[in-house]
């Protein structure tokens, strides 16, 4: 059987897979109400759920907010905290990994600071920013940076040293060498920092929300937990879920087409 042949027979079995996975997972998830394996005051069902969604677009009740809302304020930190994290993150990591007056100034506070979790801040966060989005945005922008500096930093110490000392051999300088062969060649490392960072932020910034918030996702988990209703956590931790997925969809089709880019 040929290669053709073996990926076509493979091509209906990947489909079929997924699908008969989240049968079994919704279906299991429904037989354990269903026998009072476990009680409903500890975990709702997924008709539950998806009528509280369904409802959550047009209720502001009873955590104050509508769904939309909940959302738009977590994608608004998320990708604010996202993107301050690349702009100084990459650049910081490029420059580390090159020049090593840089290095010798920035990687000992970076390691000092690299180990704290996130979450670790948020104390000292609500009593310089109190509990809105600058705040929440701070705590992002330390989770995404770390991924986006050791990528940066490892990227541009991967250069292969032939094309560096051949660079050299014709005179090019230090900057030269660095924008002209060090970042490029960085690239692939960059791009990988972007859908870590983006994992890391979305991650910290649920649990931002959970001690320290009046919006998001998160917030409607902690508000779910107070007011006893496993049918919002479970629809909160659903929407994290969802929307994390589709904002990574949309950074691995946009990494594909620049590098796709950068490679013509």
């Amino acid at each position: 059987m040929s290669y053709e042949e073996v990926k076509v027979t493979k091509e209906p079995l990947m489909v079929i897979l997924p699908i008969i996975s989240i049968i079994f997972f919704f279906g299991a998830w429904q037989s354990l109400l269903t026998f009072g394996v476990v009680p409903s005051s500890l975990l709702a069902s997924p008709l539950q759920v998806l009528k509280l969604f369904i409802a959550k677009w047009t209720q502001l009740n009873p955590d104050g907010a509508l769904l939309t809302t909940h959302m738009w304020t977590s994608i608004q930190e998320a990708f604010t905290g996202y993107i301050l994290a690349l702009l100084v993150g990459i650049p910081l990591g490029l420059a580390m990994g090159w020049f090593p007056v840089v290095e010798g100034l920035a990687r000992p506070i970076f390691e000092l600071i690299r180990p704290i979790p996130p979450i670790a801040w948020i104390p000292l966060t609500i009593f310089w920013f109190g509990i809105g989005i600058p705040g929440k945005v701070f705590i992002i922008w330390i989770a995404g940076i770390v991924p986006c500096v050791i990528n940066s930093y490892v990227g541009v110490k991967m250069t292969n040293p032939v094309l560096i000392q051949m660079a050299r051999t014709y005179g090019a300088s230090s900057w030269q060498i660095f924008t002209k062969i060090c970042i490029p060649s960085a690239l692939p490392m960059v791009f990988g920092a972007l859908q870590i960072a983006l994992a890391y932020c979305w991650t910290n910034l649920v649990g931002a929300e959970l001690l320290a918030a009046d919006n998001g996702l998160g917030f409607m988990i902690t508000m779910g937990r107070r007011l006893a209703m496993p049918d919002m956590v479970l629809l909160g931790m659903a929407m994290v879920g969802l929307t994390g997925a589709v904002i990574g969809v949309v950074i691995d089709a946009v990494e594909k087409r620049l590098l796709a880019g950068i490679r013509r």
